[in-house]
């Protein structure tokens, strides 16, 4: 019923919503991308700032490779756009698989399960409000990082509290959801934008893919506990930091031109 639905408002949305601007010059469709401009500064009542945008103008942006066919290969073929996508992945990996690794030990506190699972939810919602805030107050590289630090911080803090001690437990694990929560918000956006305009779609792919690994494998971790009882958070904690020190290569984006192609990545254009 739900992937009925999805697909029912994709097949009439798609109809209202057009192309981006920006793919459709690196891509070499200037024509195409001068109308959309145009109509958004009619509907933006800033027209007069673009009577001098001519599809010309457009056209010398498109670099020689405009028309080329991009795919996922493409992403390990130069040195800058493979460490761009190992970079990446691994944070996408990392993030997701503390995330949800925080996410299914509800029943690791001592409390109520229900009750685990509203808090857990719960504090999702103030930490989005502070990402939107965070994002353009400090920026996204160091507020990715900054919240990975918290969320392994949180999961050795438990490490060292015994279980009879389940209301800190609980608190520092609502904690450590939140920052997570805040880490795979700014993670969606930075990524994003870390990634040329040409090969946007195959690089937030490709990151899909490894941070539903992650979040496969984090059921998996949560199983070690059998063997120790603080297995899993150890494991969880180890991932989160060195998420944060892999994620601490990234650029920033705030306040920067995105990359268009493949060759503004490398700086051979």
């Amino acid at each position: 019923m739900d992937l009925s639905l999805t697909q029912y408002d994709w097949t009439f949305s798609g109809r209202w919503f057009p192309e981006s601007s920006r793919w459709l010059i690196a891509i070499g469709k200037a024509e195409k991308a001068h109308f959309y401009i145009k109509r958004c500064a009619v509907m933006n009542k800033r027209k007069a700032d673009t009577s001098s945008l001519k599809p010309e103008v457009l056209s010398h942006i498109v670099s020689e490779k405009g028309n080329k066919n991009y795919s996922y290969l493409d992403l390990m073929r130069t040195p800058k756009m493979r460490r761009l996508a190992f970079l990446t992945g691994f944070t996408w990996y990392g993030v997701a698989s503390t995330y949800y690794g925080i996410s299914f030990n509800i029943k690791g506190f001592g409390l109520d399960l229900y009750l685990t699972q509203f808090l857990f939810g719960f504090v999702e919602l103030p930490t989005k409000i502070l990402v939107y805030y965070l994002l353009d107050r400090i920026g996204r590289h160091k507020t990715e990082v900054g919240a990975l630090l918290l969320v392994g911080s949180c999961l050795l803090v438990n490490v060292f509290i015994s279980k009879d001690q389940w209301i800190i437990r609980t608190v520092i694990g609502v904690l450590g959801k939140g920052f997570a929560s805040m880490s795979f918000s700014t993670l969606v956006l930075y990524s994003s934008e870390l990634y040329p305009t040409v090969i946007r779609q195959n690089g937030m792919g490709y990151n899909s893919f490894l941070g539903r690994m992650g979040v496969a494998l984090a059921p998996m971790i949560i199983l070690l506990d059998e063997v120790w009882g603080h297995l899993s958070q150890v494991i969880l904690c180890a991932i989160a930091l060195i998420t944060a020190l892999v994620a601490y290569q990234l650029p920033e984006t705030r306040g920067t031109c995105l990359p268009e192609t493949i060759e503004d990545i490398e700086g051979s254009r």
